[in-house]
């Protein structure tokens, strides 16, 4: 049963790599708007819904369709991808010296008999007091500025993240234990992918 990567994001295909997986990718653009009082959880399980969806109408034979979707959110707003140098300075300011969560919407498909499996995972992720300069000094790394809420864990801004409780990975964009998970709950066992 081959493993579909719903997902042109470089991070997601990493940690499959990294642990060993064999998968193809294709592209699952979706239009991300948010709905009018929509949760970012409801916001990722909705978006990833609509890629795997994407993906699994255009596949053929027996496989996996994996799709996810991220979000930052700060008091339950949605930190997006900044828009500029100005909005990934106020998005750190914000983060600076507090919680905020990380949700990943996932949705798997199995085919061809489109069994579907969905769940969001959280993480909470808090940031070390950030003063002016670390912030300017951030911002000129260019690490900020296509990740939504303006950092990359992964990256140099890991020197600034004082405490996560949950899944690394899912920070990263996709939780890989619980993906695992799900996958042999669809019936796919390790190896089974080459």
């Amino acid at each position: 049963m081959k493993l579909i990567l719903a997902s042109a994001s470089p991070r997601r295909a990493e940690i499959l790599r990294d642990a060993g997986m064999s998968f193809t990718v294709v592209s699952s653009a979706v239009d991300e708007t948010p709905y009018a009082g929509e949760t970012p959880q409801e916001l990722v399980q909705r978006l990833a819904g609509a890629k795997a969806d994407l993906v699994a109408a255009r596949a053929v034979g027996n496989a996996i369709v994996i799709a996810a979707d991220t979000v930052v959110a700060l008091d339950g707003q949605l930190l997006a991808k900044p828009r500029s140098t100005d909005d990934a300075r106020h998005m750190l300011e914000q983060l600076s010296g507090r919680t905020h969560a990380v949700h990943t919407g996932v949705s798997l498909i199995r085919l061809p008999d489109a069994e579907h499996l969905q769940f969001v995972e959280t993480t909470l992720v808090t940031f070390s007091q950030l003063t002016a300069d670390e912030i300017s000094q951030y911002l000129a790394t260019e690490e900020p500025y296509d990740k939504a809420g303006s950092y990359a864990i992964q990256g140099r801004a890991g020197r600034y993240i004082s405490r996560i409780e949950g899944c690394y990975y899912n920070v990263v964009g996709l939780p890989l234990a619980r993906v695992v998970a799900a996958l042999r709950e669809l019936g796919w066992t390790e190896g089974q992918e080459m």
